[in-house]
């Protein structure tokens, strides 16, 4: 019965809106009452202070401070999935003065390529979540890696933890962040996917990607006293 109501309630618009922006305040609370240490902010501004465009990549299950990775007035503009979890996302951080491109950068998304690629060659900035919308968990996959060789921009991982919060039973181990807590956002080395790259470099660089942003995310667990969260398992017959 409660279930039933619930769906019925979220497909209520004027609902949908007052939840969103009500998320969008809660993500403002967490930050603004909480102490925050910048690590790795070099990498953000000397990419930005040249006029460089970047992709700012972060596990979804990080997804719910990403909009403060981004730290300039310039335009930014989010990946999210057309479904209508992806809906909600995107209703919340416009709240923020995020805009967003809806679909997939893997998954029959070639409309989305084409807008991501359009919108980083106008030197604007993207946010994907390599392993999103719906997973493996904190596994990249090739979208973001081929998004990088055909715009010839850098992709810039990012992370943050807190210490006060919640990983949920989600497939993503989404880290619900409470306010008046202390946490960290991390931003890590730029990597650049060379517009050559055969399907073998572009594995390698996937597989480099996807160990760059664990370790950044381990790194956030351990400084805010936070067990670690692991990857999903490798799919049978996925090279280890």
């Amino acid at each position: 019965m409660l279930k039933a109501v619930s769906k019925k309630v979220v497909k209520s618009t004027p609902v949908r809106r007052a939840v969103c922006w009500l998320g969008a305040q809660y993500i403002r609370l967490v930050w603004a009452t909480s102490r925050w240490e910048l690590i790795g902010k070099e990498h953000f501004d000397a990419l930005y202070d040249n006029d460089q465009p970047a992709i700012l990549s972060f596990w979804h299950g990080r997804l719910l401070m990403a909009p403060y990775t981004w730290q300039k007035p310039r335009p930014f503009k989010m990946l999210i999935s057309g479904h209508r979890d992806g809906e909600l996302i995107a209703n919340t951080v416009s709240h923020l003065g995020i805009s967003c491109i809806r679909g997939s950068s893997s998954r029959g998304g070639a409309g989305a390529i084409r807008a991501l690629i359009k919108t980083l060659k106008a030197g604007e900035w993207v946010g994907i979540t390599p392993d999103g919308p719906r997973g493996p968990r904190m596994r990249v996959s090739d979208g973001v890696i081929n998004l990088a060789k055909l715009s010839g921009v850098p992709i810039l991982p990012v992370t943050y933890g807190i210490r006060r919060g919640r990983v949920l039973q989600t497939w993503d181990r989404f880290l619900a962040a409470y306010p008046f807590s202390s946490g960290v956002l991390i931003w890590g080395e730029p990597l650049s996917v060379p517009g050559d790259a055969d399907d073998a470099r572009l594995q390698a660089l996937g597989a480099e990607l996807e160990n760059r942003l664990t370790a950044l995310s381990r790194e956030a667990d351990r400084m805010t006293s936070r067990p670690p969260v692991e990857p999903a398992a490798q799919a049978e017959g996925e090279a280890a």
